[in-house]
């Protein structure tokens, strides 16, 4: 049953699966659509023919009264102009692509630390959501929330007892953190306060619904402490760059994934020397080499994490 394109999970929920799969998108991406007499859709998917004509069909011609947006990459953005021109619904989502970005993201995008996979460039909003926006569809709402770490604009959405996690948390795979739109710390946070506000359900952009959110999410945080701990164990036998740290502790990754796991690395390393337990030899790009500092070493633990300050 999960694996069929549409699926009604309750008279006014339906799922319907983008025919986009692939190594970074698992089976294609999720696009939601929500609401009876009047609709809300939750990320419309890539610019493709044939995903439209199947959202319009099952739109069916009902008012949309908006299109949300979890974050600006093409496997989840693209189609919005054309669904909006088909509908008259407006965009709604945190903003342009590189919307939030830290002062030191910033920086680092000057100074050429690379990445913006998948970036929509063109994306724009018609309606911009700050954190805790409300969504009126009909006589039913969602609320937003923005919950950056995949990308510094994401944005999560709740619903009832419901919450779409976009590519925060995925239901298929751990999550691809890379700067400048990536950011380690902040997906700890994400993660942290998704988890805090206790949804029955996560409706992820890819994989399928995940039932058990705090498990999943503990899952998470469990695999990230875990990468942080190989990574300043490879760094104790000496200085070196992203790909010899992806190469000695990636193993088992196929080939075409190891530039993803590059940039996972690579946010690391960036949330380390935040934390001053790593420093390079400049600023931290890929090609730099890394080391530890004289510091002590003290590692986020996995389970019982919070974020700084709170």
């Amino acid at each position: 049953m999960t694996d069929a394109p549409l699926i009604r999970y309750e008279p006014d929920l339906l799922r319907l699966r983008a025919p986009n799969p692939s190594p970074m998108t698992g089976p294609g991406t999720n696009s939601w659509i929500l609401g009876d007499d009047r609709l809300c859709v939750i990320d419309p998917g890539p610019d493709d023919p044939a995903h439209l004509g199947a959202l319009l069909e099952v739109i069916a011609g009902r008012p949309v009264s908006a299109i949300l947006v979890t974050h600006a990459h093409l496997d989840h953005s693209a189609l919005a102009p054309k669904l909006t021109r088909a509908t008259g619904a407006p965009v709604c989502g945190f903003g342009p692509a590189d919307s939030g970005r830290s002062p030191l993201m910033r920086s680092l995008a000057r100074d050429g630390v690379g990445g913006g996979e998948g970036l929509d460039h063109g994306f724009h909003v018609d309606r911009r959501l700050e954190d805790g926006t409300t969504v009126a569809f009909g006589t039913d709402e969602l609320v937003a929330w923005h919950m950056p770490g995949h990308m510094a604009g994401h944005m999560c959405f709740g619903w009832r007892d419901t919450a779409f996690s976009g590519d925060l948390v995925l239901g298929w795979a751990s999550t691809l953190i890379s700067p400048p739109d990536g950011d380690v710390a902040a997906f700890r946070a994400s993660c942290a306060r998704l988890r805090d506000l206790r949804p029955r359900r996560l409706l992820p952009g890819h994989g399928d619904t995940i039932e058990n959110p705090a498990a999943r999410i503990d899952w998470l945080l469990d695999h990230r402490a875990a990468r942080e701990r190989q990574i300043l164990a490879a760094l104790e036998q000496g200085a070196q760059t992203t790909e010899g740290l992806a190469t000695t502790i990636y193993t088992d990754t196929p080939s075409a994934l190891l530039p993803a796991a590059r940039r996972n690395i690579l946010a690391h390393l960036i949330d380390l020397m935040e934390r001053k337990l790593v420093r390079a030899d400049g600023a931290p790009l890929p090609e730099a080499r890394f080391e530890l500092t004289s510091g002590e070493v003290e590692f986020f633990s996995e389970r019982h994490w919070t974020p700084p300050n709170g």
